[in-house]
């Protein structure tokens, strides 16, 4: 899938009009209307009927996935950075940027009520008093969200009292990616200080870490194998003065337990910002700077694969 500007989050980073395809032939279905800036973040909620976005026009959008149509339209005084809905979909929550004057939050609101809705009132409101958050998603359970912030810290908060529950310091750099694993138990971070960690969801236990030589922008715990997928590369900035080889934009696949890298996958010739698998574990997809889509199958020899040790 093809677009003009680099992907960010599985979508445009830098067009307000959000595109969608068909995943089983590229055919694309329409666009997204409403966003007057670059858009961060997205997530689905999980029957499929609504979309979320996170926009630096200082909005986070509501949308009915199927037409497109606006259903609430949330205004913020700076740039929203990350968005999510909770488990039962009756809750969504978004964070805020630490700028033009204004402190960083994570808001929430309850879309069951029409009324704060309209009002942009949300029920809870978190102001993060140290470094900002980056990405945060909801936990292995409704009771907390996770966060991860500018410095590399990782933090647990609960939203109903907005008390931070946890930290953990194993980063020392900015967070790039937070991503559960199938059954919500592990937690896989992605950060600029070039690795990816993973840890216990609920109580933030450190087991396992794998290292690469560039910042890691997107990680994926399979749904079926003991397999890791990492995805990054050079800074954008610098990626028009090298060669594509130079800059390492493949997708890298490790074992979980041994930490070793098992394979790499060509393609992109631009950071991998963003990566995620199919649920039934059969395929996966990468967007990048690129302005690509990738959406990869896998072949007989990937399941056959067994780790020798």
């Amino acid at each position: 899938f093809k677009t003009d500007r680099p992907v960010s989050s599985g979508i445009n980073a830098e067009w307000p009009l959000r595109p969608g395809w068909w995943s089983i032939n590229g055919e694309r279905l329409g666009t997204y209307n409403g966003h007057n800036g670059a858009v961060w973040d997205m997530a689905v909620s999980s029957d499929s009927t609504k979309l979320l976005s996170a926009s630096a026009d200082q909005s986070c959008i509501v949308w009915d996935s199927e037409t497109g149509k606006i259903l609430h339209q949330l205004e913020a005084k700076s740039p929203v950075r990350s968005c999510g809905f909770s488990l039962t979909d009756n809750i969504l929550c978004f964070t805020t940027d630490k700028a033009m004057g204004q402190p960083c939050f994570v808001k929430f609101f309850d879309i069951r009520d029409k009324e704060q809705v309209q009002s942009n009132t949300p029920f809870q409101d978190i102001q993060i008093e140290d470094s900002k958050v980056n990405r945060m998603i909801w936990g292995t359970v409704e009771d907390y969200i996770i966060t991860g912030h500018e410095n590399g810290q990782i933090c647990q908060y609960d939203w109903k009292t907005g008390e931070r529950l946890r930290v953990d310091h194993s980063h020392d750099a900015l967070i790039k990616d937070l991503q559960l694993s199938k059954d919500r138990t592990m937690l896989i971070t992605g950060s600029k200080d070039t690795t990816a960690k993973l840890f216990d969801a609920k109580t933030f236990q450190f087991l396992k870490s794998y290292k690469t030589d560039r910042p890691v922008n997107s990680a994926a715990i399979s749904p079926i194998k003991h397999h890791i997928l990492l995805g990054g590369g050079q800074e954008a900035m610098e990626v028009t003065t090298s060669h594509t080889k130079s800059g390492k934009f493949e997708a890298r696949f490790f074992h979980l337990i041994f930490e070793e890298e098992i394979g790499r996958v060509k393609g992109h010739f631009g950071p991998i910002n963003t990566l995620a698998f199919h649920p039934n574990g059969k395929q996966y997809s990468s967007g990048a700077e690129d302005g690509y889509v990738r959406i990869h199958d896998f072949d007989q020899s990937y399941y056959d694969f067994e780790y020798d040790f």
